[in-house]
């Protein structure tokens, strides 16, 4: 790990120091951002002229859990909801944190994004005036990428599959510099190896760098320091209302499993469970399954490299028939109004919105896990919405058609319901000794040392906890670094 803390091309620094210098940008600090009252106060105040959805460079300093409403200032405490039994079915509560809250793209892969850029800038392994950053996704991340580039001046491309949803498509065509810079690969949010087989064509032209979200150790460790810290705050916040509540279980599909580092935050903090969710119908950790799916933002069919496998105590898989029967239910008048009969109460209702398919995954896994592990009202939950609905408004009439037949509908509510909330269960879940571990590690050996090159030895360092407490020190290193970035381009 010295390598990555040391500056690996001194020309290539020098120049990206330049680049930053002529265009007055500051890079804020992995510590800035989870902690942002920390950002210097001149610099949170010329914030508030900004637009959160502009490509400015000061965005970089929202990027963070704790920005308001109107993504405009600061707030307390992460935005978040409590669902409550009416809604869930289950007497523990389940704390969702709210990523649409984000800038430029409403969802929380901005940070990532951001973690994977600065931490090569930093040290010498990343050219902004020759290097083209290619954003390898099946959701937000790339969306993410090109947002951070656009920022910072550096020529962002994103790859994802054809398939994901019309939003992400219509975003990037107002964002990319030029609609080349949007390379669709075949299949839709399965289809991670086709991702894989793209990069690696693209990668053959050396002013093409991918940051590769499923093995760039920044994503990890942004989630880890940033998100986990941000969580742990909001869980004490709920906490400090309900005394004797614990935190059971930390939930969150796995996609790239950056944000699942949060896990290794609030287990080591709080004693937290991490359960890993996946989609039932390409159950990889569960089953060694595969199949399609339209979880869009979750990822599949392989283990990620940055995914501590061996910390992970539950997997789960929901079903895509679930996820787009509730976004219906959760996002159509009808829905609602049969929630709001059933009692669900109007600050849970208006929150809804800002749960896109992953979101309601995510929602759904903590239900099960809950029930499968016997939960009570003492064991809250927490997970993540990582985007909003507003990100998947194109697909409600296809779920309609495809689940029902013809427009949703107050019959097609009561429904979805009873089938999913009301009927959800504890089946598809699996608590994990070491035997399940170290069996869906192994699953890891297929894609990243036969298929990607990774030495053995490298792989196999993960599986020892050492090696992600030895991570946690780069943290600090870069911080370092990014301090006498901005000092060497005078911005600090």
């Amino acid at each position: 790990m010295n390598d990555a803390t040391r500056i690996a091309d001194t020309a290539t620094y020098e120049r990206a120091i330049a680049h930053f210098g002529q265009r007055r940008i500051a890079l804020p600090t992995f510590a800035e951002l989870a902690q942002p009252a920390t950002i210097p106060a001149a610099r949170r105040e010329a914030l508030a002229s900004v637009d959160p959805d502009a490509p400015d460079a000061l965005n970089l300093f929202r990027v963070h859990w704790y920005n308001d409403a109107a993504r405009t200032g600061l707030q307390a405490l992460p935005a978040h909801v409590v669902l409550p039994e009416l809604l869930t079915g289950v007497a523990s509560p389940i704390i969702v944190v709210l990523g649409d809250r984000f800038p430029m793209i409403r969802a929380h892969k901005v940070l990532p994004a951001y973690s994977c850029l600065v931490s090569r800038l930093v040290t010498g392994r990343f050219d902004p005036t020759a290097q083209r950053a290619l954003w390898p996704s099946t959701g937000n991340y790339c969306r993410g990428g090109v947002a951070i580039s656009k920022c910072v001046g550096v020529h962002g491309v994103a790859i994802l599959p054809a398939g994901m949803s019309d939003e992400r498509f219509e975003w990037l065509g107002r964002w990319v510099v030029d609609q080349s810079d949007i390379v669709r690969t075949p299949g839709t949010e399965s289809n991670v190896r086709e991702i894989y087989d793209a990069c690696a064509t693209l990668s053959k032209e050396p002013a093409n760098v991918v940051l590769n979200q499923f093995s760039e150790f920044a994503n990890y460790l942004a989630h880890y320091a940033i998100t986990g810290r941000a969580f742990e705050h909001v869980f004490k916040s709920v906490h400090a209302t309900h005394p004797g509540l614990k935190l059971a279980a930390f939930v969150s599909a796995s996609g790239s499993a950056g944000t699942l580092g949060a896990g290794d935050w609030l287990k080591e903090k709080l004693g937290a469970k991490i359960v890993a969710v996946e989609a039932l119908e390409c159950p990889t950790m569960l089953y060694n399954g595969f199949g399609e799916h339209n979880i869009q933002g979750i990822g599949d069919k392989h283990i990620p490299f940055i995914h501590n496998v061996t910390n992970t105590d539950v997997a789960v898989a929901v079903s895509d028939h679930a996820t787009d029967q509730l976004y219906l239910l959760f996002n159509d008048p009808a829905g609602l109004a049969m929630l709001r009969a059933q009692g669900v109460p109007e600050d849970v209702l208006a929150a809804l919105p800002h749960f896109g398919l992953a979101s309601i995954c995510n929602m759904l896994a903590a239900i099960k896990t809950a029930k499968a592990l016997g939960l009570g009202a003492s064991d809250a939950l927490i997970t993540v919405a990582t985007d909003g609905a507003a990100m998947y408004t194109s697909e409600a009439p296809k779920a309609a058609i495809k689940h029902f037949g013809g427009p949703f509908g107050a019959a097609q509510a009561d429904q979805a319901w009873h089938k999913h909330l009301a009927g959800a269960t504890a089946q598809h879940v699996l608590p994990m000794g070491e035997v399940e571990r170290n069996r869906i590690f192994n699953l890891g050996y297929f894609t990243w040392v036969e298929q990607r090159g990774v030495e053995l030895h490298d792989f196999e360092a993960r599986r020892d906890q050492a090696f992600w407490r030895g991570l946690h020190e780069l943290l600090p290193a870069w911080d370092q670094m990014i301090g006498e970035f901005n000092r060497r381009t005078g911005v600090a």
